[in-house]
């Protein structure tokens, strides 16, 4: 066996499935989950039209680098989404359908990080778990940026010494972030690209709640338009993962891509060829009709408004908690462990959060995650204000 795999890290839900465990909550209550980010609105009535019009396409194999309609689709919407300049995507070279973007995630440090050269893989933290495996099967040492409120729960890239710096080879970042919804400014992403441009590494940057925002007027930055606004085009060392899981409310559709250097590109696309990992043809005529439509998005980011609205007023004064910048998760401070906190909601109340400390790392004694829970208000309205009314009395009566 691959000696890496015993360096891996329980997942954050077989953590907490241990906790909840030995608990029988009360059955008078509808078990509400909040804990995992998958959405619960309904998928898009004419993306399941086009799945079902192109169904004869089961007897075909597809081809790793996706079809060229579907490359095109994105390279327009990643062009108009992030106001690129015209003709700035090559849809043949800077852009490749994946199978959602968890396995890209992934996928991705086994294609660029050199063992041979004691690399380090940077992350926030906390931190989507993935990042951690990845770099961990891919040979490297992570390194965590602890995301505080103090540092707008963003990593304090200051901290990082030229040592790391010099070690580095694959820097994720998440913004739209998750657990903590903070967005990077485009400053904050020019300042990384000419950080990778020092110390030549590489920036993946996981967007896949970019259109969970609050804001019309106000879309949060992406890296490619950093690149942009620098006057480059190349998207050098620069790639991002974007995904309709949480945009189009297609979680299993297994559809995303990722877009950026054409030369880091080139080689990722030759491990995904053996990788065996090519999207099937009737998922990408669906995605070609979901990245082609806004509208569906709009009306998304609607019905999250109205979700965020109502919980926080219901939670009003009675838990330490705000609205995040963007995504669909609330980052909540606990009055007391994060992880009693959970097991006795779930033991009173028969909601399921999860614990923040389940998500991130301790580093020099000291988890950023500790003492908070995330929440995800994917459900629908009626169920979401249930749980935060639940949780109010729950604090009420524990405290």
């Amino acid at each position: 066996m691959n000696p890496d795999l015993q360096k891996l890290h329980p997942y954050p839900f077989q953590r907490l499935n241990a906790l909840k465990e030995d608990i029988t909550p009360p059955s008078s209550l509808q078990h509400i989950a909040l804990s995992i980010g998958e959405p619960k609105h309904q998928a898009p009535d004419f993306i399941k039209e086009v799945l079902a019009d192109h169904s004869d396409k089961l007897t075909n194999y597809p081809v790793t680098l996706g079809i060229p309609e579907l490359r095109h689709a994105i390279a327009n919407w990643l062009i108009n989404r992030f106001q690129l300049p015209a003709n700035s995507i090559e849809p043949n070279t800077q852009v490749l359908p994946v199978n959602g973007t968890r396995e890209a995630l992934f996928s991705f440090a086994q294609a660029v990080v050199d063992r041979s050269k004691s690399p380090l893989v940077l992350s926030p933290n906390p931190f989507y778990q993935i990042y951690e495996g990845a770099a961990l099967l891919a040979g490297a040492e992570p390194v965590y940026l602890s995301c505080t409120e103090e540092n707008r729960f963003l990593p304090d890239f200051d901290s990082v010494s030229e040592q790391t710096w010099q070690q580095c080879q694959l820097l994720y970042i998440c913004s739209p972030g998750n657990p903590t919804g903070a967005v990077m400014s485009t400053d904050d992403l020019i300042k990384l690209i000419e950080l990778a441009d020092r110390y030549d590494f590489i920036i993946a940057s996981d967007e896949c709640y970019s259109e969970l925002y609050f804001d019309e007027d106000n879309p949060p930055a992406g890296l490619l338009q950093a690149c942009a606004e620098m006057g480059r085009t190349d998207f050098k060392s620069c790639v991002v993962f974007h995904s309709l899981s949480k945009r189009s409310n297609l979680p299993g559709l297994r559809s995303g891509f990722v877009a950026g250097d054409a030369n880091i590109l080139k080689p990722y696309l030759l491990y995904r060829t053996y990788h065996g990992c090519a999207m099937p043809l009737q998922n990408q005529h669906a995605s070609i009709a979901a990245w082609s439509d806004e509208e569906h998005v709009i009306e998304n980011r609607a019905k999250y408004r109205n979700k965020f609205n109502a919980v926080l007023n219901e939670l009003d004064s009675c838990i330490d908690v705000d609205m995040p910048d963007a995504s669909f998760y609330l980052w909540a401070k606990t009055p007391y462990n994060d992880t009693e906190f959970a097991q006795k909601l779930f033991a009173e109340q028969n909601i399921t959060v999860l614990p923040g400390q389940f998500l991130a790392r301790e580093v020099n004694g000291f988890n950023p995650g500790a003492n908070r829970i995330r929440m995800a208000l994917v459900a629908e309205l009626d169920e979401c204000i249930e749980a935060a009314t639940r949780i109010k009395q729950f604090i009420k009566t524990t405290s």
